[in-house]
């Protein structure tokens, strides 16, 4: 079944270096149980044949817990496992190339910086863009300049496809991103670091359902 953002208010990156010796698999199963229903599986540092693997073992385990999986830039592997897309960077694959490769029912989305790469990438197809870095954040290898609340308001007002945010978004800051105009957070460390995976996860879910509720 296609992803359904609008059931989705904690998307789940992960990172085996910030995972404090756990594994994915540890990691995912305890997130899905803190509410957590959207993953991606991101190894900036895996081979071919150890990320297909992962990802394969990923696939199951999200199959059986009822979670949506998407895999970090790897179209190909995305295309031989039974996962739900791929998300992409601004570098990567164009989007109709990797729908091409991933055949139909599986999505694309994109990482986006700016407003104009929200409505290039919702013009040439992407099925739903993240937006960030949101704040400063150090699991990006080349850091990024933070794009802001501003930003995040910039990004829903351009985009016609769902978004998602991501970068520096904690417990602590959560609110202000959901007030900003956003639906729903990605977040890595927030989670993958905490000792009480599900127990932070479930805060999490707990604080975008709340805040977005206080809306007008």
């Amino acid at each position: 079944m296609p992803i359904d953002f609008t059931q989705v208010f904690v998307y789940l990156v992960t990172d085996p270096l910030l995972s404090e010796g756990r594994s994915e698999l540890d990691v995912v199963r305890a997130a899905a149980a803190g509410g957590v229903r959207l993953v991606q599986y991101r190894d900036k540092f895996a081979d071919g044949p150890t990320y297909l693997e992962k990802a394969r073992a990923l696939s199951i385990l999200c199959r059986e817990l009822g979670v949506w999986l998407v895999l970090n830039d790897r179209v190909d592997i995305a295309a031989l496992v039974d996962c739900d897309g791929v998300h992409l960077g601004q570098n990567d694959l164009p989007t109709a190339e990797a729908k091409r490769i991933l055949g139909p029912g599986k999505l694309v989305g994109r990482s986006t910086h700016t407003a104009e790469q929200v409505r290039r990438a919702c013009g040439e197809g992407a099925d739903y863009v993240n937006i960030g870095p949101v704040f400063p954040t150090s699991t990006k290898e080349v850091p990024m300049a933070p794009v802001g609340l501003e930003g995040v308001r910039a990004a829903v007002f351009a985009a016609s496809v769902p978004v998602t945010t991501m970068g520096g978004i904690c417990h602590g800051n959560v609110a202000e991103v959901i007030l900003a105009g956003a639906d729903r957070v990605a977040v890595v460390t927030a989670i993958t670091r905490a000792p009480d995976i599900a127990g932070a996860s479930r805060e999490l879910v707990e604080l975008v359902e709340r805040t977005r509720s206080q809306r007008t």
